[in-house]
């Protein structure tokens, strides 16, 4: 699972996966400067990681991780192959999720590709080129659909009455993930044509220092241009962000966001947004060996769980010993929390919940 950053060029893409990654992508001001993505192995910042470490005092810690891939800058035209636009729009089309950047600052020094800054007009360029591509997509998928509908065939009948749906709503400039589709509908008929704009997303707006704690004008006209589409909105300062990545220590790091009035970098809290918005959550497994979290998708059985770690854990999976993350807290270690008696044994259909700490037996 991998989440895309996008945008027009020069609005602080790779500057803002360089902070997230430690990765060094080339960022300079002239577009196309990131040609092939780069994709980062980024670490997720959970405080629950830190408290199961001082609890349990293992020789190493391992965090969840979620893959950020930089894409290169879009422009008017990627649909029709214009810039690098056929690539982009490959890229994105492999992406489960999209953090879609939008340039929230004024800086005569920084040259915008349409020269003003209107971070509603960018972020309408990128989706009517997305919406343009899905549009292409709905079309082929018509011309088939429509033939077989043709022979009375009723299944085809109703797939076509949902990309008819699909279609007038891109013409429209609404993207698939605001379209209204049944549950059951989408899963069959619009999930396996993939469509770029039916991908989750988060806006992050891109800030100047000043704006870093309370975000700007900008910033609230996007939260207002974007609120159909039941997507996040996240801002932070790229540009201090990388500063802060260039500081030594953890303490160096601190003072500096104490300074500016922030209780952790934003990098943190749009990894951990990116994390939720590809529907990911995590469970801890905790020895002396190793505290590690892992990553798993929402809705996930105990089996699927296990499986994470090794296949022959899903196959031959006999039960999960299960303790809730705050019963562990609380009690402050797994034979105290067996005592109080709050450790619970799960079988197969077990759906595991964020932040359960867990065992699991099996037998293969």
């Amino acid at each position: 699972m991998k989440a895309g950053i996008v945008g027009l060029p020069n609005v602080g893409k790779s500057t803002l996966f360089n902070c997230l990654s430690n990765a060094k992508a080339q960022s300079a001001n002239f577009p196309f400067c990131t040609i092939e993505p780069n994709i980062g192995v980024v670490n997720v910042p959970d405080p629950r990681l830190q408290k199961l470490e001082e609890l349990v005092d293992p020789e190493r810690v391992l965090p969840a991780t979620v893959d950020i891939v930089d894409i290169a800058g879009l422009v008017k035209g990627a649909s029709k192959g214009e810039g690098l636009g056929n690539q982009f729009l490959g890229n994105i089309r492999e992406t489960d999720a999209i953090l879609h950047v939008l340039r929230c600052f004024d800086n005569d020094n920084i040259v915008h590709v349409d020269g003003s800054v209107d971070p509603i007009r960018d972020k309408e360029t990128i989706d009517m080129e997305l919406q343009l591509k899905d549009l292409e997509t709905v079309d082929k998928k018509l011309e088939k659909v429509k033939r077989a509908a043709k022979t009375g065939n009723k299944d085809a009948q109703k797939e076509e009455a949902v990309l008819l749906v699909i279609k007038k709503g891109l013409e429209e400039g609404t993207s698939v993930r605001a379209i209204t589709i049944s549950k059951e509908d989408h899963k069959e008929f619009v999930h396996p044509l993939q469509f770029i704009t039916d991908k989750p997303v988060m806006y992050v707006c891109n800030v100047d220092e000043e704006s870093a704690v309370e975000g700007n004008a900008y910033v609230e006209k996007v939260k207002a241009a974007v609120a159909h589409e039941n997507a996040e909105v996240i801002f932070l300062a790229v540009g201090t962000e990388a500063d802060i990545t260039e500081l030594e220590t953890y303490e160096e790091r601190q003072m500096f966001l104490e300074d500016l009035g922030l209780s952790e970098p934003g990098s943190g809290k749009l990894i951990r947004g990116a994390y939720k918005l590809l529907n990911l959550e995590t469970y801890f497994t905790a020895g002396v060996k190793e505290v590690r979290a892992w990553t798993i998708p929402v809705g996930a059985t105990a089996p699927q769980a296990a499986g994470v770690i090794h296949t022959d854990f899903e196959k031959g999976f006999i039960r999960a010993e299960v303790i809730a993350y705050d019963d562990y807290v609380a009690h402050g270690s797994e034979a105290k929390v067996k005592e109080a008696g709050k450790m619970r044994v799960e079988g197969k259909e077990y759906i595991v919940k964020d932040g359960d700490v867990m065992h699991f037996r099996f037998n293969v």
